[in-house]
């Protein structure tokens, strides 16, 4: 793995704290000796992990998003978006079958999570990273919003979220370079971690293919440690694998 350079004064962001994998990396991260805070954004109300920074932020608000931004120290070492959204029964939204299950309003609520949300975050957050030390900006993805790894079909709203989302990392990758030679931007697939997000999906799946939030969390974080510039823009699996896009 390469070498980061945080030191005990860097921090670290969170947005999506109060989601599983989320909740997992602030944990992590408050063990982690290099970053001096760790800021744990959330949606709605409840407790962050004892020792992490709070605060608020709504996905679907942008001044809420910037005033969260505006509030976060100078220059953070890295920020992760866990944001993400697959189904939600109280909206009527599932991953789609077949085209003839598309809906307009559905599949808006989804890109406004999946895609949209974690654009603005880093409009407002990339320009504050360090333009002369090491940072990272990383994004949840998923192995599904590969477009040369699609062989199934199907889950349309969600699988083209999260292909939008890649390449905004790709498009934030190439002009953070022009001005921030050693940050990198990355798309995150954790593998299926067992959470709300997945609960309907784990049906079949091998015991050792289901991870925890922790697993999962520790495997993100080893994979960011381990990428340079020369990665920044690519999409990478759980155990460090540049997927296709």
């Amino acid at each position: 793995m390469a070498a980061h350079p945080a030191t005990e004064t860097s921090s670290a962001v969170v947005f999506g704290a109060g989601g599983a994998i989320g909740r997992a990396l602030v944990e992590r991260l408050l063990d982690d000796p290099r970053y001096g805070e760790v800021h744990a954004g959330l949606r709605g109300d409840g407790p962050v992990p004892a020792g992490a920074v709070p605060f608020r932020f709504d996905l679907s608000d942008e001044e809420s998003i910037a005033a969260a931004a505006a509030c976060l120290p100078q220059e953070p070492a890295l920020v992760i978006v866990a944001t993400g959204l697959l189904h939600d029964p109280a909206s009527e939204i599932a991953p789609e079958k077949s085209w003839r299950a598309l809906d307009g309003a559905a599949m808006a609520q989804v890109f406004a999570t999946n895609t949209i949300g974690p654009a603005l975050i880093a409009k407002h957050v990339l320009p504050r990273l360090p333009r002369r030390s090491r940072a990272v900006f990383a994004a949840l993805s998923a192995k599904v919003g590969s477009i040369e790894d699609n062989r199934l079909g199907g889950w349309h709203s969600y699988r083209a979220s999260k292909a939008a989302l890649n390449m905004l990392i790709r498009n934030f990758a190439i002009e953070l370079a022009r001005s921030h030679p050693q940050a990198i931007a990355a798309a995150l697939h954790p593998g299926t971690v067992d959470s709300r997000l997945s609960a309907p999906f784990q049906r079949g799946l091998p015991p050792d293919k289901l991870f925890s939030p922790d697993q999962s969390a520790g495997y993100l974080l080893d994979v960011l440690d381990g990428l340079t510039p020369a990665d920044s823009g690519g999409l990478f699996a759980w155990d460090g694998t540049r997927l296709p896009y």
